[in-house]
């Protein structure tokens, strides 16, 4: 479980495929921090959850500056692993604990489905995405609800049949890859988990 803040910005290393598997190597980040000390180094074991661009990755193995996560066929036919190559920018969270705050919305991992950048664009310091979606998702999302993008926990501010707006502050920008979207980009969604269980138990 997940809470949507973004802790750190890591860059994929390495890719391979063995079978129908793709093996990802991930530099280990280092922790956000506001202030001038000098930021810590992730600490990390095997078998530890961890939020890549939203998706609820296992650590299988850690080097001493990388850990590597396995993507399995459905995963990357639902989300957009498929496209992470070397270089790639990922937003990555540690599983939240049960100490912590909470100060997103509750986030699986759990990939719903994969949006496209409908639009970018500025309104004053915050940056505004318009995010096409499959219309069957479209009850799930509200406006004022929450959505995760890539990993993000956002609010919806406008809905569509097929769409949706986010407004990103100045802090997501500068400490997120949602600053690097454009127009045509793949993004992936995961819709707030009470929404889901709502509709399920009202229908």
């Amino acid at each position: 479980m997940f809470t949507g803040i973004i802790k750190s910005l890591g860059k994929v290393r390495n890719i391979s495929a063995e079978g129908k598997s793709v093996y990802v190597w991930i530099v280990i980040p280092r922790q956000i921090r506001l202030g001038r000390k000098k930021p810590a180094k992730w600490k990390m074991k095997a078998g530890d959850s961890v939020s890549v661009d939203g998706i609820c990755s296992t650590v299988k193995r850690i080097r001493a500056d990388s850990f590597n996560v396995e993507y399995m066929p459905e995963t990357l036919k639902k989300t957009t692993a498929k496209l992470f190559k070397k270089g790639t920018h990922v937003n990555l969270e540690q599983s939240l604990r049960s100490n912590d705050r909470l100060d997103g919305h509750l986030v699986q991992g759990h990939i719903d489905t994969t949006g496209d950048i409908l639009e970018s664009k500025k309104d004053g310091n915050s940056v505004v995405l318009k995010i096409s979606f499959p219309k069957q998702y479209k009850k799930f999302i509200v406006e004022k609800g929450s959505i995760s993008v890539n990993g993000v926990s956002l609010t919806v501010v406008a809905t569509g049949s097929n769409w949706l707006t986010v407004s990103l502050v100045n802090y997501t920008i500068r400490h997120t890859n949602l600053r690097n979207l454009k127009k045509g980009d793949k993004v992936n969604i995961e819709v707030d988990i009470l929404a889901r269980y709502l509709h399920t138990l009202l229908k």
